[in-house]
């Protein structure tokens, strides 16, 4: 009854190749060649991503800090109340 969905156009002159996802191999050179890769990639980005974090981290905490002790009653003025 026709063409089917995926044979609607007729393409000329591209050739294109595939490989069945039955025939590859999921964890081909995961532990020789994968986790040496992924500690390189790290080690070489860490020391750019790191410090922003460590940056907002201690600003952040010491924020909450400052906050909190702002918050606080001072006895001293309440000494002398009935």
């Amino acid at each position: 009854m026709g063409r089917h969905f995926g044979d609607l156009a007729k393409v000329r002159h591209i050739i294109t190749y595939s490989l069945s996802p039955f025939e590859q191999k999921a964890f081909a050179n995961y532990f020789s060649k994968g986790i040496p890769n992924v500690w390189r990639r790290f080690s070489s980005q860490v020391f750019k991503v790191a410090p922003p974090f460590i940056v907002t981290y201690v600003t952040y905490t010491w924020g909450n800090h400052v906050h909190q002790q702002g918050k606080r009653k001072v006895a001293a003025d309440y000494e002398n109340d009935v």
